[in-house]
């Protein structure tokens, strides 16, 4: 029954056409409308320092060109006097004024005490803060050589090594090294979660064929017969949610796997990401049984499908996520469709199967939940 029910499933262009051709070009769609929202990276625009330097040593000049190279965006400098950059800065709409004093150099060397003015542009914005960080981090490396040089000279080390030292704290590099990267927050990012909404919605059409399959049976008389041979009577029922279980599993797959290489995105560890496909289809699977034992017709299953899948994926957050608090927030976590979501989150950042304990907790447990509530619902569709 279950490899007869395949092939004819198989032949039905509108499995193929609502279990992964309409998914791949809503995801298509939503991707083109909201996939711009997505960029994790912030581009830095080319940016204009107003400077001043009256520094008679060679370190405010040496501030200033390295500001001018710095890697992570284009800096142009201009100098101006020290009386000229307030007033430049404003009216060009450059992004920040630097004035260095005259004794800069001395003072840095010296140990001294300074002050370093800067002046934000009108136009402020994330170039301003980066320059002023840059700024700051530059004089906490020049002061790093005049401490190390006061604590050599304190410590009675030779005048001649004391220069090397402290020119090796200021230009050496730092004993710690950070490099870009991004933490795990367990979600997924939004192209992530428009792949995978869209999986788990359209599966809760794609198991409904399972049922139709049922209904045509009974409506086509064929039931009758079914049961008339030698099989245990829930031996069809089996048959046919077996049915629409393999063919949501098989759908999902292809939808996650069309989604990672057309959008770009990562569920993580496919042995991981197959547990979670297989419990979520075990949960809209059992949705069938009770759909099956409250319709008379198929017309009325195909209403009741698609209701029913609507708002466990828009609940979900199948398009967008959905904000709540409370009795609700509880109640809408135990939605399989959100519980596989989070799922593929926590795989996405690298999790295991212990890490997706909780949603396939949450899915299995519908599943089983619902399985026995349809074995104490009458058999609407008998009666009829």
């Amino acid at each position: 029954m279950v490899a007869n029910d395949l092939r004819q499933r198989i032949r039905d262009k509108s499995v193929v056409i609502f279990s992964l051709l309409v998914p791949l070009a809503l995801m298509a769609v939503l991707n083109l409308s909201f996939g711009g929202f997505d960029s994790g990276s912030a581009t830095l625009k080319p940016a204009v320092v107003i400077a001043s330097s009256e520094d008679s040593g060679q370190l405010g000049d040496a501030l200033l060109e390295a500001v001018e190279s710095l890697p992570i965006m284009d800096v142009t400098v201009r100098k101006v006097a020290a009386g000229d950059v307030s007033r430049e800065t404003k009216a060009t709409g450059a992004d920040l004024g630097i004035i260095l004093p005259a004794e800069f150099t001395a003072a840095v060397t010296s140990g001294q005490a300074l002050s370093v003015q800067v002046v934000e542009g009108d136009s402020a914005g994330l170039e301003t803060d980066v320059l002023i960080s840059v700024v700051d981090g530059l004089l906490e490396q020049f002061s790093a050589g005049t401490v190390t040089a006061e604590a050599g000279n304190i410590a009675g080390l030779p005048h001649d090594v004391l220069g090397g030292l402290a020119q090796q704290a200021a230009a050496g590099t730092p004993a710690l090294t950070l490099s870009e990267g991004q933490a795990s927050a367990g979600q997924l990012s939004l192209k992530g979660t428009l792949v995978a909404g869209q999986a788990g919605l359209f599966l809760l059409f794609t198991v409904g064929f399972g049922v139709l399959g049922l209904l045509a049976e009974r409506e086509e008389g064929t039931l009758s017969r079914l049961q008339a041979a030698p099989v245990t009577p829930g031996t069809i029922i089996s048959a046919k949610a077996l049915v629409g279980f393999i063919l949501g599993v098989v759908a999902t797959t292809v939808l996650l796997t069309a989604g990672s290489v057309l959008f770009g995105v990562s569920f993580g560890s496919p042995a991981v990401v197959a547990l979670l496909v297989l419990a979520v289809a075990a949960a809209a699977t059992s949705l069938t049984f009770i759909v099956a034992r409250l319709v008379r017709s198929a017309e009325q299953a195909n209403i009741a499908q698609s209701i029913v899948a609507m708002l466990l994926g828009i609940a979900g957050g199948a398009f967008f996520p959905i904000e709540a608090s409370g009795f609700l927030a509880t109640l809408m976590d135990l939605n399989p469709i959100a519980a596989f979501i989070r799922g593929l989150g926590i795989t996405a950042g690298g999790g295991g199967i212990a890490d997706v304990a909780t949603p396939l907790a949450i899915m299995l447990g519908f599943a089983a939940v619902s399985t026995l509530a349809s074995r104490l619902l009458p058999d609407r569709g008998v009666r009829a």
